[in-house]
């Protein structure tokens, strides 16, 4: 498995960011690169369940490993749900990229954020998590900064 980060410094405080990356509604403008659509569903507790869903329904199904709003969320991805929400945590496919992690750390610079992403992949998901996570990244920006993507 492969590890990717991401970083970007956010003129904007990390409450701000905090909000823009979790909140429904700008957690599907920044995440749409991965699936259009997207939602998560979470009880926001350790070690319960959050789904990282498309518009039909099917996704991931996750836990939250780790939790210091507005600091840091790590999740860790167990497996995967069908558009019927039925979940496969124990399929020989899902046994393989069971237990890998997707890091959010935002650490505060004068008021300043910067956002610092990890993600453990599988090869053959490396170009969509870049694509998704360079242009949703930039997004977040955009929307914490109060500028138009026009203009970046």
């Amino acid at each position: 498995m492969e590890i990717l980060s991401y970083e970007t410094v956010i003129d904007a405080p990390m409450q701000k960011v905090w909000d823009i990356l979790w909140s429904p509604e700008t957690y599907s403008e920044w995440t749409r690169y991965f699936a259009e659509g997207s939602v998560m569903k979470s009880d926001w507790k350790v070690g319960g369940k959050t789904y990282f869903v498309n518009a039909s329904g099917e996704g991931m199904v996750s836990t939250i490993d780790s939790l210091d709003e507005p600091r840091q969320v790590v999740f860790k991805h167990l497996g995967m749900i069908d558009k019927e929400g039925h979940e496969d945590i124990h399929s020989k496919e899902v046994m393989e990229w069971s237990g890998s992690f997707e890091k959010y750390f935002l650490i505060d610079f004068d008021g300043k954020t910067k956002l610092h992403t990890e993600v453990q992949v599988e090869k053959e998901w490396q170009d969509h998590l870049n694509t998704g996570f360079t242009k949703g990244l930039m997004i977040v920006k955009s929307l914490a900064e109060g500028v138009s993507l026009d203009s970046v």
